[in-house]
């Protein structure tokens, strides 16, 4: 029996119990979202966390005992519990933080018809893909990219979408694709899974096999979260922005399919992907069902290194546009991370107090502490392994001195990115040694500074992949590129070095030796006077901003 997925146009209130892993209490925490103009919505959710499972909480990721529930508490989870159980029954089901939402019918369906026209994501080969129709770009040398409109069939078992023509006059055709925007790299790209776009006729047998079995209203965006996902730039690079070109325009009325599906991915970039679908991912492997669509797009379109170009997009976006989709994303978990954490000091000084019989003030929510005098805040993001700043406590002790209120965090594959991002988005500089976790710069509010560590033998890849984006997306960009005497390949090489001095010319000999020399056995060791004068610069560039936005709020 088919399965119709169906939009009504009316308001729904939503309510979504939200599980998360990684902190040390049990908490539980209400926000109520207000509608925005013509939205008519209007989203609670409840936040639970618990420790362990996620490796962030203070129990390294081991089961945690749950405490004694209070008859109190008892009654007010079962009420929720009602509030919300009742609630599903009435309102569209939802997936995790996979809201379902009327965006205001006149507004959806005007972005549906902008992408039907084509907008300026199908722009170029493609501009102008009619009903029962199938096209394929291949113009660009980073990624190829398909649309078809009419039947469309999802057809995992045969790795397809069928285009089901009633005209029985019109040819066989075939498209071929793998969804990564690397298309230039024959190797990771022969690691991702091909899928044939074919238009058969309703009559075929190909057809007869492939009866729906869930009818979506909404198009479909294929694309691959293989090759190079785990890096944090290639994710971003490759994946979320080439997506939110591609997606954007279309105001979550699309459904992601999915290849290479990782439940980690999902879980990771969760609150990013529901900003741009309302609907559940499909796993274009596991999920054998028939999934009929509009129309599909296969592929991502991609503008650049970490960057969206306004001329390219249907609606002018930019990356400042991104950025507010991050902000939208992460605002509610952001909300319920400083309450909890108001709560917990709270408790704390709630326990002193009563121990040494003295009156300790309340200090205000972390997002609001912002006063002109406060000390500007510097992140330091730390690494592991090679390219580490071997000083770092001096480095610290270093931007304290010169008047920073300093930060360190060690960001790895399980650190939950709501919290790095929480603490980017609150800072006013960066600074890193060149790596993918420099990609965090993309967390930084516009007009904030980003240093960045540029080891021996990685000033392009620095400029190229980070210095340059950041610049675009309106940070000060500062790349402090290393001496030689700071390097640890110094302690391994004698003075005069190729390696040292001419590291250029040996990244001639290839990409493996520029690896293995200058990514994998380096460590930095800065030159704390010579690096000073950057932390000043970066301080006073910080401190005239400041002085300039008190003038112009008199």
């Amino acid at each position: 029996m088919v399965q119709p997925q169906q939009q009504q146009q009316q308001q729904h209130r939503i309510y979504i119990l939200q599980f998360r892993k990684g902190e040390p209490e049990q908490e539980v925490a209400c926000k109520v979202s207000q509608p925005t103009k013509g939205a008519g919505r209007r989203v609670m959710y409840y936040y639970q966390d618990y420790g362990g499972g996620g490796g962030g909480g203070k129990n390294g990721g081991k089961p945690v005992q749950s405490r004694a529930v209070s008859l109190r508490r008892f009654w007010a989870m079962l009420f929720l519990s009602f509030l919300c159980v009742g609630t599903l029954f009435v309102a569209p089901v939802s997936f995790l933080s996979f809201v379902h939402t009327d965006d205001g019918g006149a507004e959806a369906a005007a972005a549906t018809a902008t992408a039907a026209r084509g907008g300026g994501v199908f722009a170029g080969p493609c501009s102008s893909v009619g009903n029962d129709s199938l096209c394929c770009d291949r113009s660009s040398e980073r990624a190829d990219i398909c649309f078809a409109r009419g039947d469309l069939r999802m057809h995992s078992a045969s790795s397809s979408f069928l285009l089901v023509s009633g005209n029985s006059t019109a040819a066989s055709e075939e498209e071929r694709i793998r969804p990564y925007t690397r298309k230039w790299e024959a190797n990771v790209m022969a690691t991702i899974d091909e899928v044939r776009l074919r238009r058969v006729l309703a009559g075929d047998s190909a057809a007869a096999a492939a009866r729906c079995d869930v009818r979506h209203d909404v198009p479909a965006v294929l694309f691959s979260t293989g090759g190079y996902t785990g890096n944090v730039y290639h994710e971003f690079n490759d994946g979320i922005l080439p997506l939110f070109v591609t997606a954007n325009h279309l105001r979550r009325r699309v459904v992601f399919v999915i290849l290479e599906y990782h439940d980690w991915w999902i879980t990771k970039y969760g609150d990013v992907v529901s900003q741009l679908s309302a609907f559940p991912p499909i796993d274009f492997t596991a999920d054998r069902r028939v999934h009929c669509f509009p129309e599909v797009i296969a592929g991502l379109r991609i503008h650049g290194e970490l960057t969206v170009d306004p001329s390219k997009t249907p609606e002018g976006k930019s990356i400042a546009d991104f950025r507010r989709l991050l902000d939208d994303a992460y605002r509610g978990r952001i909300e319920f991370l400083d309450n909890l954490e108001l709560r917990r000091n709270n408790k704390q000084r709630h326990r002193h107090r009563r121990g040494a019989g003295v009156v300790v003030p309340r200090a205000p929510p972390r997002h609001t502490s912002s006063r002109h005098d406060r000390r500007p805040r510097l992140v330091i993001v730390s690494r592991t392994g090679s390219r580490v700043i071997e000083n770092e406590a001096d480095v610290v002790a270093l931007a304290a001195d010169v008047g920073f209120d300093v930060r360190v965090i060690r960001p790895d594959r399980t650190t939950e990115l709501c919290k790095i991002y929480r603490e980017l988005n609150a800072s006013d500089a960066m600074v890193g040694v060149h790596g993918a976790a420099m990609t965090h710069f993309l967390f930084m509010r516009p007009g904030k500074v980003f240093i960045q560590v540029v080891p021996l033998g990685t000033d392009w890849a620095a400029g190229a992949y980070y210095g340059e984006p950041a610049a675009r997306m309106g940070l000060r960009y500062v790349g402090y590129k290393i001496l030689p005497e700071e390097s640890s390949l110094s302690r391994e090489y004698p003075t005069g070095d190729p390696v040292l001095m001419d590291p250029a010319g040996v990244a001639q000999r290839g990409w493996d030796v520029t690896k293995k020399v200058y990514l994998d056995r380096q460590n930095v060791r800065l030159d704390l006077a010579r690096f000073r004068e950057e932390l000043v610069k970066a301080h006073q560039y910080l401190a005239d901003g400041r002085h300039r936005r008190q003038r112009e709020a008199m």
